[in-house]
């Protein structure tokens, strides 16, 4: 028995044969290359029957399919909305992939956030736990759920969108593409803030200096960071604080047994799980931060396409 797992994000096309164990038996990718609409379905649809060439190449039967997207997905109608791929406000991707396997495979779609905590819990961190949140920090940000061994998705597929939270005062019209929390404390959030402060002080002349504004990444402001540059330290003390505050609500909310941090941005923010514990004391309910657990991702970059092929197992068999 096998199952094909899909981690579509903005950019690349990840996929993967999976055993019923968690062996990943074969993996490949794809890059999306500005591909836009239907192009990008096209572009599964050729990568699934490549992953269906290498299962009948390695006498193994494909029994489903999950793939993960980068955005809402609907749960009954496996349409999806993923606004970093152009076309994509109601695109019918488990319609997709149907067409191009046998008609006995069943096909799973769901979001990044949700295959993140799914991986976590079958192969990584979150393995054992009944309640566990996974916070994806990434270009933007939003957090996979389980609530007593349920994956909590909402009445309209829409549940941890935590990327909106409001956790600042006075709104301003900054935070309304993306939510207050996203824009203080995501990847791309993280750059903003910085080419703020340097805006703002006419004095500053560290080593952000040296780079063009509009061109400041993430990256630049931890390398900066680790060298003691001024600017990058108050822009992650910012995020630090927000990250605090995240996890403060998420615990206060839910109770959780682990919070498992992953994403693109942890990594190099793994230094400060310990600052961000610190802070979200001073907001969370009293008992219940006192017995969370939070980590960082075993699984790293593969805790999405891992779930994935998880979702994919558990359609077909009671786990």
């Amino acid at each position: 028995m096998a199952v094909i797992g899909l981690d579509l994000g903005g950019t690349k096309l990840s996929g993967g044969l999976f055993s019923e164990n968690g062996e990943l038996l074969f993996k490949d990718s794809r890059k999306l290359e500005k591909r836009t609409g239907d192009d990008v379905g096209l572009l599964i649809q050729d990568f699934v029957k490549q992953l269906t060439d290498e299962a009948n190449r390695l006498k193994i039967t494909i029994y489903a399919a999950g793939i993960c997207v980068p955005g809402i997905s609907y749960h009954e109608t496996g349409c999806v909305w993923a606004p970093n791929i152009e076309g994509w406000k109601n695109y019918p991707v488990r319609e997709k992939i149907q067409q191009v396997v046998n008609s006995d495979v069943k096909v799973i779609v769901d979001s990044d956030r949700a295959c993140a905590v799914l991986g976590e819990s079958w192969l990584g961190a979150a393995k054992g736990c009944a309640n566990v949140i996974f916070l994806a920090v990434g270009t933007g940000i939003g957090a996979g759920i389980i609530v007593n061994s349920q994956l909590v998705r909402g009445a309209h597929d829409i549940a941890g969108a935590i990327g909106w939270w409001a956790l600042d005062t006075p709104f301003q019209d900054k935070f309304a593409p993306c939510g207050c929390f996203e824009y203080h404390a995501s990847g791309e959030g993280i750059a903003k803030v910085a080419r703020e402060i340097i805006s703002s002080d006419e004095t500053y002349s560290g080593v952000l200096s040296t780079k063009p504004m509009n061109e400041i990444t993430a990256h630049d402001v931890f390398s900066a960071y680790n060298d003691g540059d001024d600017a990058a330290i108050r822009t992650l003390r910012t995020a630090v604080t927000f990250w605090g505050m995240a996890v403060a609500n998420l615990v206060s909310i839910f109770d959780p047994e682990k919070i498992i941090f992953g994403g693109g941005v942890f990594g190099s923010a793994a230094q400060f799980i310990n600052d961000i514990y610190e802070e979200a004391k001073k907001h969370a309910q009293p008992i219940s931060i006192k017995k969370v657990k939070l980590e960082i991702s075993q699984l790293g970059n593969e805790a999405i396409l891992i779930g994935a092929g998880y979702m994919a197992l558990k359609a077909i068999k009671n786990i």
